[in-house]
């Protein structure tokens, strides 16, 4: 027996005995993900049972070195754990921008302190990150921020506003860019720091969308600290770890192509039945939704190959700008079709026969993937200088 079958054999029992059945049940929304934090909001006791087995063994970012609290698996051993928790329809224990964000940042740019200090964190759920990127004036021209720090010797004294700080009222940190100089170009003089969203300084303010609900918050700093200790890389020189970040971050949005809550077949068979062959009786309809599922499944193989090639721990670079533009669509696509198989009972906004508004309401929200990690256009004119080598108009 080979090492990868011998470690499939041993996950595979593992999983059987640890994952709770209510567990292996697919995710009723974005808000029926755990993502833990000093505060979790558990819409099931399991949820947290599950993310401590797992976190026990690394398993929550199984791809991390063990020293920082990963499982320390190679490429090959991941695919394999995921391939078994697909296997029995195990949800993920952990969702949280500690792990698809300000991780990989902390790998590449932090100290060992510093990784010693937040990785274990992230990995056991223990603690909740939210991002401060995006500021009123400063969305796609994201280098214009003006939220300022000034030096106090020991930490620094922010002062500002963030916008579309996803989760910010539920979350208990935040890596966030801040301008510590003013006399270079926009892009110098931005820093890169950690600091605790729960001090007097901080102030949220959730944005209610069109949809009726949001993730996303105004946040506000008066006079808040930031240590020292917690300037990731090199003061003025976070721009440079802004943007690795941020290909992290076009990955992480790239999978809502990749990963529907339900399958759009599954609604349509679910809604409108099947004919005596067992088909979609609407030809039309069942030609489209087995075009959309093909282009889903087209890119996740490429998404999964591209992943593979990429060395470890380098991004994926410009490539991010091509998945992060791709999901975004199939999303939409998703979305669309999914109000087309339901029909009229797709516009309702409350009641049960309407899922409580739920079609509709993802539909409305999908909108906000072509502005969320960087426009559409910006990622098209990312993809044309730096993928195609085309030239400036």
């Amino acid at each position: 027996m080979s090492d990868f079958e011998q470690f499939r054999q041993e996950t595979r029992a593992w999983l059987e005995e640890n994952c709770p059945q209510s567990m292996r049940t697919p995710v009723k929304g974005f808000e029926d993900f755990y993502s833990g934090g000093r505060k979790p909001e558990i819409e099931h006791p399991d949820q947290k049972v599950w993310c401590d087995r797992m976190a026990a063994r690394g398993w929550t970012v199984p791809h991390w070195p063990k020293e920082y609290g990963g499982g320390g698996l190679d490429k090959a051993e991941v695919k394999i754990l995921h391939q078994e928790m697909a296997r029995i329809g195990a949800r993920r224990p952990l969702d949280s921008f500690g792990i698809s964000m300000l991780g990989p940042a902390l790998l590449h740019f932090g100290t060992e302190e510093q990784k010693r200090e937040h990785l274990p964190k992230i990995v056991r759920g223990e603690i909740r990150w939210c991002q401060g990127y995006s500021e009123p004036n400063a969305g796609s021209d994201l280098a214009s921020l003006a939220t300022r720090a000034e030096d106090r010797g020991d930490h620094y004294v922010i002062n500002g506003q963030k916008i579309w700080t996803s989760y910010a009222d539920k979350s208990d940190w935040i890596f966030c860019l801040v301008r510590t100089d003013n006399s270079g170009s926009k892009h110098e003089g931005i820093s890169f720091v950690l600091f605790d969203m729960d001090q007097p300084g901080v102030t949220t303010r959730p944005i209610k969308l069109i949809s009726g609900s949001s993730p996303f918050c105004e946040t506000f700093f008066d006079n808040a600290i930031a240590h020292k200790r917690n300037l990731i890389g090199e003061e003025g020189k976070g721009w440079t770890i802004a943007k690795y970040l941020l290909t992290h971050e076009r990955e992480m949005i790239s999978g809502f192509g990749t990963a529907p809550i339900k399958s759009v077949g599954q609604l349509a068979v679910e809604t409108m039945g099947t004919d005596l062959t067992g088909r979609l009786a609407n030809s039309v309809l069942r030609q489209t939704i087995a075009q959309y599922q093909l282009d889903t499944m087209a890119f996740g193989a490429t998404m999964a190959r591209v992943g593979d090639e990429a060395k470890a721990g380098q991004g994926l670079g410009a490539a991010s700008s091509i998945f992060k533009y791709y999901g975004t669509e199939l999303n939409k696509r998703r979305n669309e079709l999914n109000l087309a198989v339901c029909g009229e009972a797709a516009l309702g906004w409350e009641g049960k026969e309407y899922r409580d508004g739920a079609l509709s309401r993802d539909w409305l929200r999908s909108k906000g993937n072509s502005i969320e990690g960087g426009t559409s256009e910006v990622q098209l004119n990312i993809i044309a200088k730096r993928v195609l080598g085309l030239p400036d108009a």
